[in-house]
């Protein structure tokens, strides 16, 4: 056991624990309304969910422990330049806003899969449906899994697999019995814990520091003005000039947040199509919270490990470089009194659990409704809901599984990124030209999937077998882009080649025009979706200007 962990601190761990799961067993146990499916009511809440709801479990959702972890790592080692993903994320969610939530809540869908056999065909869907389910366990499941042990064997001095087997049982009762209303229930309380724990740990890395002046005085000593601006010059060492995050960000951004399973069932759950937008909104405002909550704490910590305020010595060494992974949980320990530490601690297993819980009941989602059903169509309620909680059952073994070699990336979030650049760009293209392009075509749309997913894959397995090849350098972010113009590229000459035979539910499910998505009645005043989307952009603006 960490000699810096007091009973006081186990005290507010076991008791957040219990908390949570003895919230989402009773969220996720009680008695369903009159007249809704079991199946509707385990998936989808029962469609009740309003808006604070939505984003709050949208931000939950998208905020794991590798987001602690990864992004005050990244804050050490480079500065301010990943929090780029947590701002771009918010121009992402006024997309899903304004031009994806429609079509999604008008077709009364269930899943994404079933959005692409109603605008192209089965084959779209089932492609998308497998690729979501593996996305799914490697992205939210395993890499979470990688962070919370990371965390946990530094302090609690136990094995690291150990430390996600009891995580993953405990994520997994209430998920697995309770589904989205538990796992969203759960997670407004998480989200609560998380951002509480996060503030905590930057402020007192701020008053460790005594302010802001001495950080920036010891950049402009260190030579290292850089480590304060989120849009970098071309050649950059980090790989990531400012083009490459205009090019590269949109198309893991759209994949993610408007094309992936486990975050866009929140939205798939609201009450009406106001909340549907109102949501995502919601929780792209609170996105700009990370920059200064996760990454800033890392580059206090990287000033008080040069002025004698933070010992980083006890971090492990690896191949003559200090491993960085472990910055966050010593800023936990060594500058937090007892009691608070307990409390951050539960806001890293807040991050950890919520994350896994959402992907648990995506993946049961995807699995019984658009798998199963689909080779079971007379299935009942009943089976499709013990379905699902089979899968989510497997797919918490197959996220344990693989946790080695996912460990194996010096940066967490770099890896999470570096995968998702290789699985998104078919996924986005096809999402994208399906939604703004009457003439894409399904033919075009499964080649698309298809040809682009072995692609990326092809492009993957290289880079890591052949470390010499020409694709190696390429950052992930620019790899990103150019597989997106690739598919692009197959799916207009596709689309051009097979004309779309366009049936009654697929000539509604594009727009005829880009103002079209606008013309929807909203709430009146301020709480116009519209207002809210406009206020949204030109607040990130604003923000862009200053941290250029």
């Amino acid at each position: 056991m960490n000699p810096a962990l007091a009973h006081l601190d186990l005290a507010v761990i076991a008791g957040y624990l219990l908390l949570i799961v003895g919230l989402g067993c009773w969220a996720g146990l009680r008695k369903r309304p009159a007249g809704t499916a079991e199946s509707q009511e385990y998936f989808l809440a029962g469609r009740s969910l309003g808006w604070f709801m939505i984003g709050v479990s949208l931000f939950a959702t998208n905020i794991s422990c590798y987001h602690l972890i990864g992004l005050a790592q990244n804050g050490f080692d480079t500065g301010l330049l990943n929090g780029n993903f947590e701002w771009m994320a918010s121009f992402t969610l006024i997309l899903l806003a304004l031009f994806f939530v429609p079509f999604y809540f008008r077709s009364g869908i269930s899943t994404l899969p079933d959005f692409l056999e109603r605008r192209f065909n089965h084959r779209c869907r089932d492609w998308l449906a497998v690729l979501s389910v593996v996305a799914s366990i490697i992205i939210h499941i395993t890499f979470s899994f990688v962070a919370g042990g990371v965390v946990l064997e530094s302090l609690f001095g136990l094995d690291r697999y150990t430390c996600i087997l009891v995580i993953a049982v405990i994520t997994g009762v209430y998920t697995v019995l309770g589904g989205l209303r538990a796992v969203v229930w759960t997670e407004s309380i998480q989200t609560v814990v998380l951002l509480v724990g996060a503030f905590a740990v930057t402020a007192a890395c701020w008053i460790k520091a005594g302010g802001w002046a001495p950080v920036a005085a010891e950049i402009a000593r260190a030579g290292e003005p850089e480590r304060l601006s989120m849009l970098r010059p071309h050649g950059d060492p980090s790989g990531m000039p400012w083009y490459a995050i205009l090019l590269g960000y949109p198309v893991l951004g759209i994949w993610y947040w408007c094309a992936d399973q486990t975050i866009v069932q929140r939205v798939l759950g609201a009450k009406d199509e106001n909340h549907a937008r109102t949501g995502p909104l919601f929780a792209g405002l609170i996105k700009i919270l990370p920059v200064f909550i996760f990454v800033v704490p890392g580059l206090f910590a990287w000033y008080l490990s040069r002025t004698g305020g933070f010992d980083i010595s006890s971090l492990p060494v690896v191949d003559g470089k200090t491993d960085t992974k472990g910055v966050y949980t010593l800023m936990i320990t060594q500058l937090l009194p007892h009691g608070l530490i307990g409390l951050v601690i539960a806001a890293l297993l807040a991050g950890l659990m919520s994350n896994v819980a959402a992907a648990l009941n995506s993946v049961s989602t995807l699995v019984s409704l658009d798998l199963y059903k689909r080779l079971r169509p007379q299935a009942t309620d009943h089976q499709l809901v013990l379905v699902g909680r089979i899968a989510a059952a497997l797919a918490l073994v197959i996220g344990i599984a693989t946790v080695w070699p996912a460990s194996q990336y010096s940066s967490i979030f770099n890896g999470i990124n570096d995968v998702i650049a290789h699985i998104a760009p078919p996924v986005t293209c096809v999402f994208l030209f399906g939604v703004f392009w009457g003439r894409a075509s399904g033919f075009a749309a499964q080649w698309t999937l298809w040809l682009g997913s072995a692609l990326g894959v092809l492009v993957f397995a290289l880079n890591k077998l052949v470390p010499t090849n020409p694709l190696h350098d390429i950052p992930f972010m620019m790899m990103a882009w150019w597989l997106f113009v690739a598919c692009s590229t197959i799916m207009t000459a596709l689309s051009l080649a097979v004309p779309h035979q366009h049936t009654e539910v697929s000539r509604d499910l594009y727009w005829k025009s880009p103002l079209d998505p606008l013309r929807a009645p909203g709430w009146p005043g301020l709480a116009d979706y519209r207002v809210l989307a406009g206020g949204l952009l030109v607040l990130m603006i604003v923000l862009y200007g200053i941290f250029r």
